[in-house]
């Protein structure tokens, strides 16, 4: 039976997730999977780095039939959907991880791979998408469509029908109005407030939220 999960990266996020999975009990932990060299052979809170993603097909033979996408973003979620995607199609199923601790409506969906850490709220009505990270203290208010691969970072808020793009990111501490849109690979900074809609792949800061533009850096 191939019920052992493999986590994809090694950084901080990882550490989050594991603890999740120990006390969740969703599935036995394998190892762990990351591009960096130089972490091959250690491991994270015990578990151990097992190598490259080249190994990744060869992880069924072991038992393994899950994956958790262990890489976070601060901005770009590309990475992650790429990791996602590769799993998907060598076979293996997005294991959701959700903390004991995450509020979640009865009358919320979630899509394949969430990943709702401690003390995240996702109120009814909501509908996540796949491989969506709602972080530690973050809120997802009433009736929003949060597309796949989107990031909502620690201690956002995200209030009621607003409808994030696939890949989106909303920073840490950002604050998202009502009925808002957020586009396809857009990236809300840390802190903004958003009160208007945001294009797809716009960066937008500040209070209230505008486009950043490199050329305003030290204005």
């Amino acid at each position: 039976m191939r019920n052992g999960c493999v986590l994809l990266g090694a950084g901080g996020h990882s550490k989050v997730l594991i603890e999740i999975l120990l006390e969740t009990n969703s599935a036995p932990i394998f190892g762990i999977l990351d591009v960096d060299q130089a972490r091959w052979g250690g491991a994270v809170q015990e578990v151990p780095v097992l190598g490259g993603d080249e190994l990744l097909v060869t992880l069924a033979d072991h038992g393994v039939g899950y994956f958790v996408v262990a890489v976070g973003s601060t901005g770009d979620n590309r990475s992650r959907r790429r990791l996602f995607e590769r799993a998907c199609m060598a076979g293996f199923e997005p294991l959701a991880v959700v903390s004991p601790r995450a509020i979640v409506s009865r009358w919320a969906t979630t899509g394949p791979g969430c990943q709702l850490l401690p003390g995240s709220v996702v109120n009814p009505g909501t509908k996540l998408g796949a491989n969506v990270i709602v972080n530690t203290g973050a809120i997802v208010e009433h009736d929003c469509t949060v597309e796949n691969h989107v990031h909502v970072a620690s201690g956002a808020r995200v209030a009621s029908t607003v409808h994030i793009g696939i890949g989106a990111h909303v920073g840490v501490g950002a604050t998202v109005r009502q009925g808002v849109s957020i586009g396809d690979g857009a990236l809300v900074g840390a802190g903004a407030v958003v009160v208007r809609d945001v294009p797809p792949w716009t960066t937008v800061v500040g209070v209230p939220a505008r486009p950043f533009h490199r050329g305003e850096v030290g204005r």
